[in-house]
């Protein structure tokens, strides 16, 4: 691996489409083959864990060939500016075009700088220094310095994209003093301001990527924007002026299978190098299969969203307390996952930093019966339309979900589309939803941004979910703690603020692997399941 400046920051706190679809490291092994019996082991639920899976001790790398990734799903657009930046959507095509300022390194658990130099905190925590790196060059030639920076954050905001909303309402000026340095003002301190830096803030994009009307990905990261072909491939290319050397791949090929099973045969047979699973039963066999990789819990990234709007059942705090009790997670993963996953309730289960001894309220469905009793008496009628997709695991999701409901008194009917942008239009646009399945998506690392975006009053992707000043009090105070033991403790108090409010029903966190096979060398991992390939390689097979 190449060198990197050595200097970095450790904070002190320690730290609505990905939504739809959408920190203990770990290297234990997966899931083995028996000699014995030929059969796959299951993998321990202590699989289940945030960080880099296998051993990368490669040797020296090797020069050249194409990586082909099997992608999750194809991206609609590559500008930062324009869609949630996570693996799920483009995400490790952006951070290859882009690069990103910081990444968040999950072994290390700190936020490092990449294509900055370094970032230093002041003004306790309210103001915040950019070093930029000397040298470093768009793909177009042009100079990534200080005003590029500024240049494409304002684009960033101006857009109205994924973290905008955040971004504006905190940073109150980015200053410019040369052509190395950036200087951030915030409102209030920020101790995990950092975070921002590793996803679509941090993602620099040209000016000349706006000209001619029609947006092309033009950045500063290890590979430039090659050819697509849609519904088939997009590839990208080396660059042999990226400010760290020219990275080890010629190529980067991503490939759009709609089947994840035949992506998973695919990656079995060899025709790909790396791919992107979201489903717990694929999820098993790929580590069953002994697959090197990068795992990620994501929080609350299987839930069923509750609106809370005026007319709607889920208006009454019973009704969607009734709702919840009603709820067995287990049931859920054994009929759409054959019981792979990880079935909680809980915001964060116990795998996380950010667990604690308060618990979720409890799957009771005589609790359920009296709170629906309660609210009938009141004039609620009982019905519930619950909506989800028709693959097959989010119907049987879908049908588990209305069993449960209906053991304790409620009807209910199911809304199935056919397409996750139909789903999107009715959640996140629309809010045309009783009760719908969703991802929240808190991360494990720096969840301060998620949690303000789908929960606070304020943010952008509540999409009709309950909102209340307590919780915002709760998520306020989050962002300005300095220490993670500050930090966890508020985190109690949100899992208790949950239990009241019940925004939405929880079914356990969403894993997701970036899996790649054992010759694959040099993947670096960051936040929102992307990963970096400037360092990777690939070894000569046998």
């Amino acid at each position: 691996m190449k060198p990197r400046n050595t200097t970095w920051l450790r904070p002190a706190a320690g730290l609505l489409v990905a939504a739809a679809l959408t920190a203990a490291c770990t290297s234990s092994p997966a899931g083995k083959n028996t000699a014995a019996t030929g059969q796959t082991t299951k993998p321990s639920p202590s699989t289940y864990q945030v960080g880099m899976i296998g051993d990368d001790s490669g040797g020296e790398p090797v020069k050249g060939g194409t990586l082909t990734f099997g992608a999750y799903a194809e991206a609609a657009v590559l500008d930062p500016a324009q869609t949630i930046v996570a693996g799920s959507t483009g995400g490790l095509e952006m951070a290859a075009i882009y690069d990103v300022l910081m990444r968040w390194d999950s072994t290390a658990g700190e936020v490092k700088p990449q294509l900055a130099k370094g970032l230093e905190a002041g003004d306790g925590y309210k103001k915040w220094t950019l070093t930029l790196r000397d040298g470093v060059t768009f793909s177009d030639g042009t100079p990534l310095n200080a005003k590029a920076v500024k240049w494409s954050l304002d684009r960033y905001v101006e857009k109205g994209a994924d973290e905008a909303r955040l971004w504006k309402d905190n940073v109150t000026s980015v200053e410019t003093p040369d052509d190395s340095t950036v200087v951030f003002t915030l409102a209030k301190k920020w101790p995990t301001f950092p975070y921002m830096l590793t996803t679509g803030p941090g993602m620099i994009v040209a000016k000349s990527s706006d000209d001619g009307g029609t947006f092309t990905p033009v950045g500063a990261g290890a590979f430039t924007f090659g050819t697509y072909a849609p519904h088939e491939e997009t590839v990208l290319n080396a660059r042999a002026d990226y400010w760290d050397g020219r990275p080890n791949l010629d190529k980067i090929r991503v490939i759009y299978m709609t089947d994840p099973n035949a992506l998973l045969d695919t990656l079995r047979s060899g025709g790909a190098q790396a791919a992107f699973f979201r489903d717990p039963a694929l999820i098993d066999k790929a580590l069953g299969d002994g697959f090197h990789g990068y795992m990620n819990l994501v929080a609350l990234g299987n839930v069923g969203v509750i609106n809370a709007s005026e007319g709607r059942p889920g208006a009454d705090p019973r009704v969607r307390q009734a709702l919840f009790h009603a709820i067995k997670p287990e049931v859920i993963y054994q009929r759409a996952y054959n019981g792979a996953g990880v079935a909680n309730n809980e915001v964060f289960p116990d795998f996380s930093r950010w667990h604690t001894d308060n618990a979720s309220l409890a799957y009771d469905p005589d609790k359920a019966r009296e709170l629906l009793k309660q609210a009938k008496a009141d004039g609620f009628d009982g019905k519930i339309t619950y909506l989800g997709r028709q693959d097959p695991s989010a119907r049987a999701t879908a049908l588990a979900i209305k069993a449960m409901l209906e053991s304790v008194g409620f009807q209910v009917e199911l809304d199935l589309v056919r397409a996750v942008a139909d789903q999107i239009t009715k959640v996140a646009v629309n809010k045309d939803y009783d009760v719908a399945g969703w991802g929240i998506s808190w991360r494990e690392a720096g969840p301060y941004g998620r949690m303000f975006a789908t929960l606070h009053s304020k943010g952008n992707l509540s999409v009709g979910m309950h909102t209340g000043p307590e919780m915002d009090a709760l998520i306020d105070e989050f962002q300005v703690a300095e220490t993670e033991d500050e930090q966890r403790a508020i985190m109690g108090r949100i899992q208790k603020q949950w239990n009241t409010d019940v925004p939405a029903l929880v079914y356990g966190p969403t894993p997701e692997f970036l899996a790649w096979q054992k010759n694959v060398h040099g993947v670096e991992d960051s936040v929102n399941s992307m990963i970096l390939l400037d360092d990777a390689w690939i070894a000569p097979a046998g």
